[in-house]
C-alpha cells in the first residue's frame, strides 16, 4: 500500500474511528485501525465486536492495498504532524508515516483476522442530520455514566409516526427530544449514549442520515460512511410517565439572562452545589448560601402565569438545562412540592425539546436564614 493525502483530512477521520471505536480490548487485532487504500481514495475501519465504523478521507492511491495497524498510535501521530501532506507506505513490516523532514513506523497486524465492518441491518428510516446533531447533544449529554447502572447510559430512540424521539435519563433530570424524519419501519432501541456524542460530532457536513435497526444493532449512514453498534437490554422509561397534571406555575424568560444568574449565583452554593429558585411578581430569583463562602442573592425578570413558588436545584442541571435554550425563551413549568420542573420553549423549531429536572432540597443556610427574618 502506497498513499498520500492532506494530513488533516487523514488526522480527522483516523481520530473520530478512534473515538467511536474506543478499543478497550486486549486483543490487539480488535484495537487497530484497518486502512483500505484503492481507486475511490482511503478507507478506515474499526470493530471490536460491540461497534464498528468505517469511514473514508481522500488521497492519491499509488498502490493499493489493505493494511492492519495499531489505532491510537497512528491517529495522535498524524495529528502531531505539522505538515500538510502525508504518504503512508507499506515498508516490510511496518506501516511508514512520512513526511518529508521525519519518518514514523507502526508495525503491521494481522489484517486477515480482522472481522472488518459488517453491512448495517435494513433501514428503517431518515433524519435531517442537522437537527438529530442537536437533539443528541443534549439528550445524550443526560444519560448516566455509571456503568454499574448500564440502563441509564443509553438513549432510547423510538418512532413515533412521522417522528423521532430520543429520550434519556440519569434519574434526576431526563431530557426528551422529538423531531421530523421519514420512517420506513419501526424502531424502539435503547443505544450508548457515549456513542451517540461521539456521532453528534460527525454530521456537521451531512445533509441527511439513514437509521437502520436489526434484533440486537442499530446503525447510522450517511454517504460512504457505516457506523454500527450493539443496543442495550432493558426496558426503560416512557416520557409520559413524567406526571405534569399539577403545574400550578409557568414562568417565560430570556434563557441568557437566566443561565448568567445560575452561573453566577452558583459560585455561592454549598457542597451540594444547590440553589433556590425563588418564583414572585414579574421575576425569578435566585439565592445561593453557604457558611464558607457567603450568600449571594440575583433578579431575572420573567412573565409569570401561576402563583408565587419556589424550588431547589443543583446549579450544574440548571445549567446543562438551559443550555439547549441559549439565545430563546426559555419556558419553566413548575409543580408544587418536590416534583419536576419542565424546561421547554414557548415556540419550538423542528426539535420539539423538553428537559426535565428535580429540584432538590433547600439550602440549609438560606433556610435558616429566612426562618430568623421571619
Amino acid at each position: 500500500m502506497d498513499v498520500t493525502a492532506a494530513t488533516v483530512e487523514l488526522a480527522r477521520a483516523a481520530l473520530d474511528v478512534v473515538r467511536l471505536v474506543p478499543g478497550r480490548v486486549i486483543d490487539p487485532v480488535l484495537s487497530g485501525l484497518l486502512i483500505t487504500a484503492d481507486g475511490t481514495g482511503v478507507e478506515l475501519a474499526a470493530n471490536d465486536r460491540e461497534r464498528a465504523v468505517r469511514l473514508r478521507a481522500a488521497g492519491v492511491v499509488h498502490t493499493d492495498g489493505r493494511v492492519l495497524v495499531p489505532a491510537k498510535p497512528l491517529a495522535e501521530t498524524l495529528r502531531a504532524l505539522g505538515e500538510p501532506r502525508v504518504r503512508l507506505v507499506v515498508e516490510g513490516s511496518r506501516l511508514a508515516v512520512r513526511v518529508p523532514s521525519a519518518r514514523y513506523a507502526l508495525p503491521l497486524l494481522d489484517a486477515e483476522v480482522h472481522p472488518g465492518v459488517p453491512e448495517p441491518p435494513a433501514a428503517v428510516g431518515e433524519v435531517g442530520a442537522a437537527a438529530l446533531a442537536e437533539a443528541l447533544t443534549t439528550v445524550a449529554a443526560t444519560a448516566a455514566r455509571d456503568d454499574a447502572l448500564p440502563l441509564y447510559t443509553g438513549v432510547r430512540l423510538r418512532s413515533d409516526g412521522e417522528r423521532l424521539v430520543l429520550l434519556a435519563t440519569d434519574r434526576f433530570r431526563m431530557a426528551v427530544a422529538s423531531l421530523p424524519w421519514r420512517p420506513a419501519g419501526e424502531l424502539d432501541v435503547l443505544v450508548p449514549a457515549a456513542l451517540l456524542v461521539e456521532l453528534a460530532r460527525q454530521l456537521a457536513d451531512v445533509d441527511r442520515v439513514s437509521v437502520h435497526a436489526g434484533r440486537d444493532l442499530i446503525g447510522f449512514s450517511w454517504g460512504q460512511a457505516v457506523i454500527t453498534a450493539a443496543v442495550l437490554d432493558g426496558t426503560f422509561i416512557h416520557e409520559s410517565k413524567v406526571v405534569m397534571s399539577e403545574v400550578d406555575t409557568r414562568v417565560e424568560l430570556d434563557a441568557d439572562a437566566l443561565a448568567g444568574a445560575v452561573r453566577r449565583v452558583g459560585l455561592y452554593t454549598d457542597p451540594r452545589g444547590v440553589l433556590a429558585l425563588e418564583v414572585g411578581d414579574g421575576e425569578v430569583r435566585l439565592r445561593g448560601a453557604d457558611q464558607q463562602s457567603g450568600e449571594a442573592e440575583e433578579s431575572v425578570k420573567a412573565t409569570v402565569d401561576g402563583g408565587r413558588t419556589g424550588q431547589a436545584f443543583q446549579a450544574r442541571y440548571l445549567t446543562d438545562a438551559l443550555r439547549p435554550f441559549a439565545g430563546r425563551t426559555v419556558r419553566l413549568e413548575i409543580q408544587p412540592g418536590m416534583r419536576a420542573t419542565i424546561f421547554s420553549t414557548p415556540e419550538p423549531g423542528d426539535v420539539h425539546l423538553r428537559y426535565v429536572v428535580m429540584p432538590m432540597l433547600p439550602p440549609k443556610v438560606a433556610q435558616e436564614d429566612r426562618s430568623l427574618r421571619r
